[in-house]
């Protein structure tokens, strides 16, 4: 019992051994304990003279204080510690009264002569825990005090109480807003510290004071961007937070002149086959476009956005988001694809760290949707994720369906409905809504697979699919009376209030189209009148209105016996709709004017709703901000300033260097290295805009040389940066071109090669010392300053030396009767003269026996070289690629040849005919710049030399269009001139034929049910009367094989997607007269659709 009796004693607690023990453990009722004992123990301690057992108390206090105890009784004890010579004691007493100045503040007023002398101690934690202790007094009458102390910090030596300072000056603002002025003098001297420790608490003291005085920052730009590597992980947060509102008030829109670009290169392309006059007209456009200076990034831009990059990699999720907002808020559009990697990478954290980034993700995949497009899969939801984060992924799939990736998509959100997960459920049903309503192709997929969701047992799925159904209905309900009939016949099972109004509404709306079931429902609506919820009842007067307007005979009474229900009902919203109702569509001597016009009322012409993500409006909040997750204004929130409209005036940042400060000069003269390598790097791109250039049909000296553009600047563009990846992925293909290249060298005389020859030389000194140089650069640069290259590169242009321009004048000279071609002698010397390869022909590589068997295949040299192909343009449909009056005499016509791409089994092959119909030669053909949808990929054709006046050659290329219609776009280069061309297939070229027997083609169509198929009725067409006529017509629709069938009436068809093996089944069945049905089953749905409107247009004509 003595041993209880001292541990009670020690703990403070009382020792009557008969009594329980209370109010030691916070949960067990602690109120009923007696107090008058409590921690004596700890307090003799403290009175002590022995440093040991103060120090042993003081760290019991502490931990007392981590658990959440209560310590606030040895407040008088604990402060007369505070003169303790003990460092370790004095160190614990000041985390004791800071945690309790505030709530013990005339105890510690008495102390305050000991913190103002521990503000002079040597030892520095002592100082900034002395300057902590002050500051958390909330006493107004020592703010001259705290005032003082906070200015004396400042300026001390350690930046570890400089820091504290910092921390101190938002507790002093907040205490006594109208010591603000001098705050900021402070805070403007503790801006320009040059250490990593302040900078950070130093930002966070100017965001709470004047976030408004962005002036303090202008001279502490760049040493914060510089310094944002290293300070610690909180504070980079609120340094990049703070430097994007600084950079949206300082720089231009980096994104302004795209639309610009953008319009005046479409007029330009299709501004040729128009008349002369309205040529020169878009041609004075173009050259006033090109006068215009374009966008250069201001060089403080671009030092922010490449010091923030690399914390793309912090461990840190915050600080990752913060650079996140800053790249969607500041970057070029070229340049934002970097984060969503970084984002995407931060799925895998935590959930509330998930929830936080897919908010971010969600806002920025409704502008910036091609960025999160490769991580698609990303996005996929696990079963263990919670609702709300399953949501946000629902919503950033939806954001990023498009034509290509929807079928992939919709199977997604076919599994997820038989989750067990109710909200999610829900969720999903509105999302494939959504995408319905966003993608017109998959509309009526989407809309039978939501029919065959009504017969689902889980009456939450029903009731969701009739709420998504009504508003799908609302855009096109003349042709979907089936599917209101459909839902009529649900109202007898479905108890969800909303799904039965919903129900309800559509009948009433379309009860044109369904006049025999209509009066039957209102009919049963009627007798269950008194047992509905509210918002159906609403909607069984609405109908009852409705009928009565239009089927009067049949409803009349119904109508009345309704609105006589309704006016005795509990609900007064349903007893005052009753009694306007009645006096709108009754019509007796009190009723007004509006009777006249119940049935417009009524029965107008609703907008269809519109399905809008949630997130749309919400950039306009900073991304990452409380503000941005609640969509609300939260207090504090600093509003995202608009870009400026002129350039503010950089020179507001230079600061002068002074010999004093050895560190500053360094990073000074390093800024200027680096601006100087930045120039040569930027002049290598100079010859991006490519078509305002080709859009220009004269291409005579002058005007070349005002431009500063031509064949030099394409050079310098595809200098060092397109040469080396050339040489790395496509070296085969270089070595081809570079011998057809030199042939035409050889022609030139003597005096302009050796002049070419000299300015080769110099030219490739150039481009090794900048690459050199740029070398040392990050490697991030090379691909992010590409957007701004061009601004710069062309006032460098506009300064070369007179010496330059006549010898460009000198070189064309020796050429008289070509002056055009002379542009393209420069493009020479970035080849060296190699022996020429021949095409070798497969038949030389696969074996003699081997290569008899594919002689039918077509698999000879032919492919490759530019050899006449004609039998094949005849009997398949060609396109036109160029017309011989838009290039200038050159005509190009392209067909699918339907044969299997040699190089690549993945791509489709594409027959182009070339044709010259002018009196010279054409040289020079071949594929520049391809600009293709993301996951597209092209194999160019081999360069041809020389296409002499009159004659027609024809080549093979091919192209993974990637299962989708979308356009390839690329440049058609002769020598002298561009020409933007764009090739897009029909969805029946994107298969090949596959043969399968009847049995395999029943299995495979088995598999492929549900959304993957779509049925459609037609009538055929008069010549599509013989098995031959139908044959013919879908195969010519489609790259299709014919599968062998026991009946005469059916017709089965098979095939599979080039790029991705997705077997696409068609059935035709035809009926007696002209009547048949068409069956396509395919995976994709978007193919599948698309095929259908082909075939039935081929069957149907």
């Amino acid at each position: 019992m003595s041993a209880c009796s001292a541990y009670n004693d020690e703990k403070g607690g009382s020792s009557n051994t008969g009594e329980p023990e209370y109010g030691h453990d916070p949960a067990s009722g602690g109120i009923f304990s007696s107090d008058y004992k409590r921690h004596d123990d700890l307090k003799e301690m403290l009175d002590s003279n022995k440093d040991s057992l103060k120090l042993e108390a003081m760290k019991r206090i502490v931990a007392m204080i981590a658990r959440g105890k209560n310590a606030s009784d040895l407040f008088p004890a604990v402060v007369k510690n505070v003169a303790c010579k003990n460092i370790e004691v004095k160190k614990l007493v000041y985390v004791y009264l800071v945690r309790y100045a505030e709530e013990q503040q005339d105890l510690a007023l008495l102390s305050i002569s000991t913190f103002q002398r521990g503000l002079k101690d040597p030892n520095q934690l002592i100082r900034a825990s002395a300057l902590r202790v002050l500051s958390s007094i909330r006493v107004t009458i020592i703010v001259p005090i705290m005032m003082l102390a906070i200015k004396e910090a400042a300026s001390d030596m350690s930046p570890y109480v400089r820091k504290t300072a910092a921390h101190a000056i938002p507790k002093l603002y907040s205490l006594d807003p109208d010591q603000k002025d001098q705050l900021i003098e402070v805070i403007e001297k503790l801006l320009a510290d040059k250490t990593t420790l302040v900078a950070g608490s130093v930002v966070m003291a100017f965001e709470e004071v004047c976030p408004e005085r962005i002036d303090l920052i202008h001279k502490n730009y760049r040493k914060l961007c510089n310094l944002l590597i290293d300070v610690e992980e909180w504070g980079q947060v609120v340094i990049i937070n703070m430097l994007t509102r600084y950079a949206r008030t300082q720089f231009l829109n980096p994104n302004h002149n795209e639309s610009l670009l953008e319009e005046s290169a479409e007029k330009a392309f299709y501004g040729s086959d128009e008349e002369e006059t309205e040529e020169k007209d878009e041609k004075e456009e173009v050259a006033a476009l090109a006068k215009r200076k374009p966008y250069v990034m201001d060089p403080d831009h671009r030092l922010l956005l490449r010091n923030t990059k690399p914390l793309l990699q912090s461990r840190n999720a915050a600080v990752v988001m913060a650079v996140a907002q800053l790249y969607f808020h500041l970057a070029p559009k070229a340049e934002v694809g970097v984060i969503a990697k970084a984002q995407v990478r931060l799925m895998r954290s935590h959930s509330e760290v998930q929830y936080v980034v897919l908010q971010n993700v969600a806002t920025m995949s409704i502008k910036r949707r091609g960025m999160f497009e490769p991580y698609l899969k990303s996005f996929y939801i696990r079963s263990t994720d919670p609702t709300q984060i399953k949501v946000l992924k629902l919503e950033v799939l939806t954001n990023l369906a498009n034509e290509t990736n929807i079928s992939t998509i919709l199977r997604e959100f076919q599994t997820y409905i038989k989750s067990m997960d109710k909200d999610f459920v829900a969720a999903s049903i509105q999302a494939i809504g959504r995408c319905a309503t966003n993608i017109g192709e998959v509309r009526d997929t989407c809309l039978n697979g939501l029919v065959q969701l009504l017969s689902n047992r889980d009456e939450l799925v029903v009731a969701e699919s009739v709420v998504v159904i009504k508003k799908l209905l609302q855009m096109q309900p003349a042709q979907h009376s089936d599917i209101i009939k459909h839902m009529a016949k649900l109202t007898d099972n479905i108890q969800v209030p909303m799904a039965r109004a919903s129900i309800l509404w559509l009948i009433g709306e379309y009860c044109e189209h369904v006049p025999k079931i209509a009066p039957d429902v209102l009919r049963k609506m009627a007798k269950s009148f008194t047992n509905e919820e509210d918002i159906v009842k609403l909607q069984i007067i609405n109908l009852a209105a409705k009928l009565y307007l239009t089927n009067s005979k049949q409803t009349k009474l119904l109508t009345q016996y309704v609105l006589n229900l309704a006016k005795y009902d509990q609900n007064y919203d349903i007893r005052d709709r009753a009694r306007f109702i009645r006096q709108l569509i009754v019509p007796t001597e009190k009723s007004g004017v509006l009777s006249k016009y119940a049935k417009k009322l009524f029965l107008a012409l609703k907008p269809a709703p519109v399905f809008e993500s949630p997130f749309k409006d919400r950039d306009h909040f900073q991304l990452g901000s409380l503000s941005h997750l609640l969509n609300a204004k939260a207090t504090g929130y600093q509003e995202l300033p608009a870009w400026p409209g002129m350039a503010p005036d950089p020179s507001v940042r230079n600061v002068e260097v002074k010999e004093a400060v050895p560190e500053w000069t360094k990073c000074s003269s390093r800024e200027k290295r680096k601006e100087k390598v930045e120039k040569p790097f930027y002049s290598d791109s100079e010859g991006e805009s490519g078509p305002t250039e080709s859009a220009d049909s004269e291409s005579e000296l002058p005007s070349e040389m005002e431009s500063g553009g031509g064949s030099e600047s394409e050079e310098g563009g595809s200098g060092s940066g397109s040469e080396e990846s050339d040489e790395g992925s496509e070296s085969g293909k270089e070595k081809k071109k570079k011998p057809e290249k030199i042939k035409v060298r050889k022609t030139l005389p003597e005096s302009a090669e050796s002049e070419l020859s000299g300015e080769e030389e110099k030219r490739k000194r150039k481009e090794r010392k900048a690459s050199s140089e740029s070398s040392s650069e990050e490697e991030e640069e090379s691909s992010s300053e590409s957007s701004s290259s061009e601004s710069e590169s062309e006032e460098e242009s506009e300064s070369e030396p007179e010496t330059k321009k006549k010898k460009k004048i000198s070189l064309s000279k020796p050429v008289p009767k070509q002056p055009k071609k002379e542009i393209s002698l420069l493009d020479l010397d970035d080849f060296i003269p190699t022996p020429s390869p021949q095409v070798t022909p497969i038949n030389n590589i696969v074996s003699n026996s081997l290569a008899t068997d594919l002689q039918g295949l077509s698999l000879t040299d032919s492919a490759l070289s530019p050899t006449m192909i004609s039998p094949s343009f005849s009997s398949v449909k060609t396109y036109e690629l160029l017309h011989r009056i838009t290039g200038e005499g050159l005509a190009v016509e392209y067909c699918f040849s339907r044969q299997p791409y040699s190089l690549d089994p993945h791509m489709v092959a594409v027959q182009i005919q070339f044709s010259n119909n002018t009196d010279t030669e054409a040289k020079s053909l071949r594929i520049q710049e391809p600009k293709l949808m993301s996951g597209m990929r092209m194999q160019e054709f081999p360069e041809i030399e020389v296409l002499a006046p009159g004659e027609t050659v024809t080549v093979v290329m091919g192209i993974d269009f990637c299962d989708s219609t979308q356009a390839a776009n690329f440049q058609l280069c002769t020598q002298t001139r561009k020409f933007y061309v764009s090739i897009q297939p029909p969805v029946g070229e994107l298969m090949m034929p596959v043969f399968m027997s009847e049995n395999e083609f029943k299995k495979e169509q088995g598999h492929l049910m549900g959304m993957n198929e779509i049925n459609e009725k037609l009538t055929m067409g008069e010549k599509c009367q013989s098995d031959h006529a139908i044959v013919q017509r879908v195969t010519s629709a489609a790259n299709l094989s014919r599968v062998p069938c026991g009946s005469d009436r059916e017709y089965r068809f098979a095939a599979k997607t080039v790029a991705s093996g997705s077997l696409v089944l068609v059935t035709v069945v035809t009926k007696e007269g002209m009547a048949a049905q068409l069956t396509v089953n395919c995976e994709k749905m978007v193919i599948g659709t698309m095929l259908v409107k082909d075939i039935l247009q081929a069957l149907s004509q």
